[in-house]
């Protein structure tokens, strides 16, 4: 992945890594236990195996020497702690098992699926194979393991590496995809037989199949298509992935009554639930702990993240982050909800609005240009435009409550901690820094006073100055062309003050 700082299999898309694709795959088959083999950068494999599959047991494989040898180090972990339920051993010794079907699979195949995995497990406990492959051909199988047919084709007689097949076995294009369903007992022995005999040095996993085969044993195989099997190597088979991924995501939603107008541009991680009659449209990104109700419509041009969406709301050109989203609610063009947003049903957030922290309750509009931070809001209230809920002192955050049916001016400031009680108005263009009582209206603005002629006279000769001359004129022919001096209190410079 040519990744200064993060694991391959710690790489991913569609809200998962690499290995949380595998582990979610195998999960719905119940296993008794998951054990994950981790080398490099262990410790950062080990913390995510942690957050994601705590139960799984992560096993070190301190020097990489192939992927038989990291069964085999896996079978002897799981040696030491005994079958599930019984006591622990303090010997491992010699690799044992004791029963049953043990999986294996590679950490970096996101793409398969519980049924294929299934379908592998029916398939061997119904032959009484010793191993049953898991296999796909491809259109170009290089670097891959080319699985050589018995004579009659109905199993396997070896896995040839990439490294070490000749002319004849290059051609094949039935190739491993490095998913076995083993006899427990005969893995264990087997993976203890292993040479590293061959041109990486490495005890190659395949290698048992060669085992088997030369002890008469049966190994038999089935197919899966390629688009699961895949496995990721680099960025460019990690973008790959995840397209075949999202598209299989959508098919699913789609067939399950969610209308997608783009499939193309409209990305859902594998943790986002969608009801029926839900709309996506153009450009619109669903990522994490996400779930829309039933008739919402969301985008053009959205990322919701983390957030709950009610019914029957439309959200458009709207960047949401672990917000909480009504029924009927309308949200948008170009508003953006931080997190701690709690909007509930009927809710209207308009055009170039901000919210954070923010409680705003049923029917509340605030339809544009503002700031809503670290605040409280009541029902049915309307928040006038180019408001600023100023919450930040430079320290500390404080809170404004804003109560219900109240009616707050345009551009206006609320420096918190302050109230506004229910059914209060405040004037356009107030700051209000002082609670304001239920039913009063509050005006925090200084009064308007007007300096006659003063563009005539400090801005003489500019379009501004003939434009007030002219204006003046047509008024009043009469009136002299230059306005009369104003009295002593007038400004003595060519700055506005706040008192002049």
């Amino acid at each position: 992945m040519k990744s200064a700082a993060t694991p391959k299999v710690l790489h991913g898309f569609a809200g998962r890594s690499l290995l949380g694709h595998v582990l979610a795959a195998v999960d719905p088959l119940e296993p008794d236990r998951t054990a994950v083999v981790v080398g490099h950068r262990r410790e950062a494999v080990t913390s995510h195996l942690h957050d994601i599959a705590p139960s799984a047991i992560p096993v070190v494989q301190a020097e990489q020497h192939g992927t038989g040898h990291a069964v085999r180090i896996a079978l002897s972990h799981l040696a030491e702690l005994g079958r599930p339920g019984e006591q622990s051993r303090t010997d491992p010794g010699r690799p044992t098992a004791s029963g049953g079907t043990v999986l294996v699979l590679p950490g970096d195949a996101p793409l398969l699926t519980s049924a294929a995995l299934s379908h592998l497990l029916i398939e061997h406990e119904r032959t009484g194979a010793a191993a049953t492959m898991l296999n796909s051909v491809v259109d170009d199988p290089t670097g891959y393991g080319r699985v050589i047919r018995t004579a009659d084709g109905s199993g396997v007689s070896r896995v040839v590496e990439h490294a070490d097949a000749d002319a004849d076995e290059l051609a094949v294009r039935e190739v491993s995809a490095l998913v076995y369903a083993f006899d427990a007992d005969l893995l264990a022995d087997a993976v203890n037989r292993l040479s590293r005999a061959n041109a990486q040095g490495e005890e190659y996993l395949p290698d048992v199949i060669g085992i088997f085969v030369a002890e008469g044993r049966t190994v038999g195989a089935t197919l899966a298509p390629a688009a699961e099997t895949a496995g990721v190597n680099d960025r460019v088979q990690l973008a790959y992935a995840h397209r075949t991924y999202n598209q299989r995501l959508l098919e699913q939603h789609m067939r399950n009554g969610v209308t997608v107008l783009d499939p193309a541009t409209t990305w859902v991680d594998a943790t986002v639930s969608l009801a029926p009659d839900v709309v996506l449209k153009p450009n619109v990104q669903l990522e994490g702990a996400t779930s829309v109700g039933g008739g919402s419509a969301i985008g053009p041009d959205s990322t919701i993240t983390d957030s709950r969406i009610g019914s029957h709301s439309v959200l458009q050109r709207v960047v949401a982050h672990h917000a909480e989203v009504g029924s009927g609610v309308t949200v948008g063009p170009y508003a953006y909800l931080r997190p701690g947003t709690v909007l509930a049903d009927r809710v209207h957030v308009g055009t170039y609005v901000e919210t954070k922290n923010a409680d705003v309750g049923t029917g509340t509009k605030i339809p544009h240009l503002t700031y809503v931070g670290d605040a409280t809001i009541g029902e049915h209230t309307n928040i006038g435009a180019a408001s600023v809920f100023v919450n930040y002192d430079g320290v500390n955050k404080h809170h404004t409550v804003i109560g219900s049916h109240a009616r707050t001016g345009a551009d206006n400031m609320f420096v918190a901690p302050v109230t506004v009680g229910d059914g209060a108005y405040t004037a356009a263009g107030s700051v209000i820094i002082d609670d304001v009582p239920p039913g009063a209206m509050a005006v925090a603005r200084a009064k308007q006073r007007n300096v006659a002629g003063w563009v005539q006279r400090r801005r003489a000769g500019t379009p501004a100055a003939d434009a007030a001359t002219a204006a003046a004129t047509e008024a009043s022919p009469a009136a002299p062309a230059t306005a009369p001096e104003p009295p002593s209190d007038r400004p003595t410079t060519d700055r506005f003050t706040a008192n002049p």
